[in-house]
């Protein structure tokens, strides 16, 4: 194929220039050639490539191309009631696509990731994106769905993702913690992801490798997003690629910090870093933390090859409900991939075998009781007998804790306390409180008909209690 002369990214990004006699659009014609060579930057930067435009064309022939307005009434003129984050890209917000604005394509909501001019990534990586997620189809990459190339503006359209990115779910406060076996289960779809970007015929180093890169859908299933620093890795002989320093402190490999060099092991390192954080329940760089704590490798990973150590790394908000082995076998996991030398890392279609395994383990502790409210449906489910014979116990009950109240207030004053008037009514209110809280719990126990209620159990605990 004879190289094309007037290649420009007209042919590729035709949305990006405005042009009084635009060239015809090209005709899509697949064939096993084109479907087999995947298009890599530098391909694009190469004046003298041999790909032609129909070339150009197929490698990004399923996304759709969105106007600036469309996107626009997609997210109500991106409102801040849709924002759903900012990072070194720019800000991203939710919107939906319709049959009526887009013509063919499923009704769905959708994120859109609008570049920030003045921000700290480019069009270099817009680009980047468009190229690598246009033809990279996996089901743990993030699903591109289109873009817009209007002007100075560039926007990415993606599937939406329910429950965000992995550092959200990870370390937002006032929340139940993530199960260990969501853990696993995020951790080897990430995993995945990765295996499938370096197995690929041109590798891909994917660069930033980080909790906040990982969404997460509906069921946890993880995605690797934001491929604004992805970059081909070496092939043939070539053992690596030298380039300048990217990415996230903390999770950048430390060959490539102090070199350069930049393999698939790099990433290797960073999935290490995910996994220590998965483990432990902290972030890889915390400066809230006691000096030799803030950075969550140099800390953790001694303590990873000694198992009797083990406890004092792992998250507690676990409580100790995952498995031993499961445990040990992760923490041994991320050692290797957090190994100073990068021949010493296992590859990523090991590390999905060995997380694989763990999934499978089922040693895991059973958790402590937690009451279930009844339904509506329960409820009336009780015999108006039962009803009125709990209503009686209660009256009983409550009788029962006057008396007794009556009868410590005058042991009290026969010991002529010393305490002042204001203090008992404060301590008879309080125990008063909590009194009928425990019996307004018993009674649920009873209605709910659990065999965890003991009359006897229950008097003893309200004993110690007073």
């Amino acid at each position: 194929m004879a190289p094309s002369k007037f290649f420009t990214w007209k042919f590729l990004l035709p949305a990006c220039f405005k042009s009084e006699n635009p060239f015809p659009e090209p005709k899509i014609q697949a064939s096993n050639q084109i479907t087999s060579q995947r298009l890599s930057l530098s391909d694009l930067s190469n004046p003298g490539s041999p790909l032609s435009v129909s070339d150009l064309s197929n490698s990004i022939f399923n996304l759709h191309v969105f106007t600036l307005k469309e996107l626009q009434m997609a997210t109500h003129q991106f409102s801040r009631s849709n924002f759903l984050g900012e990072g070194g890209f720019g800000t991203v917000y939710k919107g939906f696509i319709s049959d009526k604005l887009r013509p063919g394509l499923k009704a769905q909501p959708v994120a859109v990731k609008v570049l920030d001019l003045d921000g700290s990534q480019g069009h270099r990586e817009w680009l980047a994106e468009v190229i690598f997620l246009g033809q990279l189809k996996h089901p743990h990459l993030v699903n591109l769905i289109g873009y817009c190339c209007e002007d100075e503006h560039r926007l990415l359209v993606y599937e939406y993702m329910e429950r965000g990115n992995l550092e959200t779910q990870l370390f937002k406060r006032y929340s139940a913690a993530l199960p260990w076996l969501t853990r696993l289960k995020i951790a080897a779809g990430a995993a995945r992801g990765l295996a499938f970007l370096h197995g690929e015929e041109k590798p891909v180093i994917y660069r930033d490798f980080k909790a906040s890169n990982v969404l997460l859908d509906s069921d946890f299933n993880a995605k690797l997003s934001d491929f604004g620093l992805a970059t081909d890795g070496p092939e043939g002989d070539d053992t690596h690629i030298t380039t300048r320093v990217m990415g996230t402190e903390g999770y950048a490999a430390p060959e490539y910090i102090m070199t350069g060099h930049l393999t698939a092991m790099s990433d290797v390192f960073s999935f290490g870093v995910v996994l220590l954080e998965l483990l432990t329940g902290r972030r890889s760089v915390d400066k809230k933390r006691p000096c030799r704590e803030q950075n969550l490798v140099k800390w953790a990973r001694p303590l990873l090859k000694d198992y009797h150590k083990l406890d004092q790394i792992m998250d507690p908000r676990l409580e100790g409900q995952y498995s031993t082995e499961g445990a040990r076998k992760a923490a041994a996991l991320a050692y290797q991939c957090l190994s100073h030398h990068c021949k010493s890392r296992p590859t990523m279609s090991t590390v999905v075998k060995t997380l694989e395994s763990l999934l499978e383990l089922n040693d895991i502790p059973v958790g402590p009781f937690v009451f279930v409210v009844p339904t509506e449906g329960n409820n009336k489910a009780t015999t108006e007998k039962e009803i009125e014979k709990e209503s009686k116990n209660e009256c009983h009950e409550l009788k029962d804790e006057h008396k007794f109240e009556e009868k410590e207030a005058a042991e009290m004053k026969d010991k002529n306390c010393n305490r002042n008037q204001k203090g008992q009514r404060h301590r008879r209110r309080v125990k008063s409180f909590r009194s009928r809280a425990v019996y307004s719990d018993t009674a649920l126990y009873k209605t709910s008909g659990t065999s965890l209620y003991s009359p006897k159990r229950q008097s003893k605990a309200a004993e110690r209690y007073r």
